[in-house]
């Protein structure tokens, strides 16, 4: 009896439709309608994303395409025709490439969004080093943010910013040791920067390095000529650069090698190289605004 109660009193509330009452419902109703809306925006903002990795494993070009704008560009004002390229060439330089990526978080309002990920690749490489063939492994880690537009009932990814990225590529017994190369994300274009070069390095080993820094163009070319040093005793190595004033992103690349020496004769000995690494993180450089005026001292203190 109680229950049947409770039911019937719930019943008269819903029915007194006092303005106040009805503002409520109106408003709880408009609520639950644009989650419904959230919810569908997401998934099809997921969907791009599940369908781009999708088609990447694939090395499908023309089903990628499918999900980029071709006013597309990114961070490093590459365009659609020349990111695609690009993308075609890493294909062709690594076959087995293969990636991941992770959604971390999405912002969009009514036509368009912001989609923060991180992406991951994976991939092998065959290289000859003096007579012998050696496999070398690639690993790439970025944090993106991909900026969408809605065109009619689709999104399409209009843009692309790079926030971090880091990629190694290890040969031989490199690829069993920790190497890290740490490089500000961010600098003014024009500015004094420290990159430095941190190994863990195997007993009985000798390792020599370089670091070197190039401007993020297509196509690109290595002009680099850092020449290899040996370590110092704690395994560092460090450069200081100065960053580009022509407004582009640029990439620190470190090589890496190890090496071992064995007596072959009483006289004798030998040394070889038993790993090859190299290293690559991104930074980004923050345009000059020449167009903004210094303030003077004196006109501070008034």
């Amino acid at each position: 009896m109680k229950k049947i109660s409770v039911f019937i009193l719930l019943a008269l509330l819903l029915s007194i439709q006092t303005p106040s009452n009805a503002g409520i419902i109106s408003e709880h109703r408009a609520r639950i309608e644009q989650n419904k809306i959230n919810k569908t925006t997401i998934s099809e903002l997921k969907a791009v994303f599940g369908e781009m990795l999708k088609q990447a494993n694939k090395h499908n070009l023309i089903g990628m395409q499918s999900v980029y704008s071709k006013d597309f560009v990114n961070s490093d004002g590459f365009n659609y025709d020349i990111y695609m390229k690009m993308v075609e060439d890493t294909w062709k330089t690594y076959p087995d490439i293969s990636y991941t990526s992770e959604i971390t978080n999405i912002e969009f309002d009514e036509n368009y969004a912001r989609v923060y990920v991180t992406e991951t690749a994976f991939a092998t490489s065959e290289e000859e080093v003096g007579q012998f063939k050696t496999i070398g492994e690639l690993y790439s880690i970025s944090k993106c943010i991909y900026q969408l537009k809605k065109h009619g009932t689709i999104w399409l990814i209009e843009a692309e910013q790079i926030l971090e990225e880091t990629s190694t590529l290890k040969y031989g017994d490199a690829r069993y040791i920790n190497i890290e190369l740490n490089s500000p994300k961010y600098i003014g274009a024009n500015k004094y920067y420290t990159s430095s070069l941190t190994l863990d390095i195997p007993e009985n080993t000798i390792a020599v390095a370089s670091i070197g820094k190039e401007n993020i163009v297509y196509p690109q070319t290595t002009k680099t000529d850092e020449a290899f040093r040996k370590l110092s005793n704690d395994n560092i190595l460090e450069r200081v650069f100065l960053s580009n004033k022509n407004n582009l992103n640029e990439y620190n690349i470190a090589s890496v090698g190890l090496t071992q020496a064995e007596n072959y004769d009483k006289d004798h000995i030998r040394v070889y190289m038993t790993g090859l690494a190299f290293i690559m993180t991104r930074v980004n450089v923050i345009p000059e605004n020449k167009f903004i005026k210094e303030v003077k001292k004196d006109e501070q203190s008034k």
